[in-house]
């Protein structure tokens, strides 16, 4: 798939149908995949296994490597999406639930406002904008506050993983800034095999820092185990990420970061439908909180989307 070409509405409509619900399946798979992977491991497989294949399929097509200009920035792009936000995520949902690691990370749309500073004047001028970001974060303490201190996991590790979740929404945004705009000639496909490579190969070296291959053996991986991490490599890389890097060239940011509406939604439910974590009412509401601030931060940009089509 190639930027600069035509896009089918099919296409655009299969690529979000992948960033709402198979990126919101994939804190369940990650759930199963700690069952057996220690969490760098097992994204670190993830995206190493993802990034070779699409490499080889570019390069059987004769596709060149992108450009140094742009190959640094794939590469660093995707270590801070995929190692700071991703990465991070897996760690922290040995603390925390699938759940409630994905109404954490649906802050991302916010944690926008804050990171894109040449947009600041835009954005702090926008009465919903700023009433939004507002909510967001009244939604975001509730949750650290209330919806983790309720649960049965009250540790300190529970809060502290919260923290470090919301510190990956930002490191993806980073990401995603970086590389919006700076696409260069090679193709999507390309452009995320770097990304993934890039990512592997970090988290491979976070591992081995963290001595997570002691005691570690692929022999006693259970099954559960690795089907999450087979539907992480094929779905959550291959088939949604594919898709979040191919629309991020198309659409705006804020229409692609709309998934934030979505995937915790989906988590939630699958968490409670196939391993029955409990989602209590604080949760719940906390959730409730930060879409409508989400929603909020959105509004100027429906309503000129509106009057652009209505002119």
């Amino acid at each position: 798939m190639n930027a600069k070409t035509f896009a089918p509405a099919w296409l655009v409509a299969f690529a979000f149908f992948n960033i709402y619900i198979v990126w919101g399946s994939t804190y369940l798979a990650v759930a199963y995949g700690l069952q057996g992977f220690p969490p760098f491991i097992l994204v670190g497989i993830r995206y190493l296994t993802a990034g070779l294949l699409l490499l080889a399929w570019c390069k059987l097509k004769g596709e060149a490597l992108p450009e140094f200009k742009f190959l640094w920035r794939h590469a660093f792009s995707g270590t801070l999406m995929l190692v700071g936000g991703t990465g991070m995520i897996a760690w922290a949902e040995q603390y925390i639930s699938s759940g409630q690691a994905a109404i954490l990370v649906a802050t991302e749309p916010l944690m926008v406002l804050l990171i894109d500073r040449e947009r600041w004047g835009q954005y702090f001028s926008n009465k919903y904008i700023v009433t939004g970001l507002i909510v967001g974060f009244i939604g975001i303490f509730l949750f650290v506050k209330l919806g983790v201190a309720t649960t049965a996991q009250q540790s300190g590790m529970a809060t502290t993983a919260s923290i470090i979740i919301l510190f990956s929404a930002m490191l993806w945004v980073f990401g995603s800034l970086i590389i919006k705009g700076n696409q260069g000639k090679s193709t999507t496909v390309m452009n995320a095999s770097v990304q993934l490579l890039s990512a592997g190969i970090a988290c491979a070296i976070i591992a081995f820092c963290k001595s997570e291959q002691i005691g570690f053996s692929f022999s006693q991986v259970k099954f559960e185990a690795w089907a999450g991490l087979i539907f992480l490599i094929v779905m959550g890389s291959l088939v949604a990420y594919l898709s979040y890097v191919w629309l991020l060239s198309i659409k705006p940011p804020a229409i692609i970061s709309t998934h934030t509406y979505v995937n915790p939604v989906v988590a939630v439910f699958l968490g409670w439908l196939f391993i029955h974590e409990k989602v209590n009412t604080a949760q719940l509401l906390s959730l409730v909180v930060i879409l409508i601030g989400i929603l909020m931060v959105n509004v100027p940009g429906y309503l000129k989307r509106n009057r652009a089509e209505e002119a």
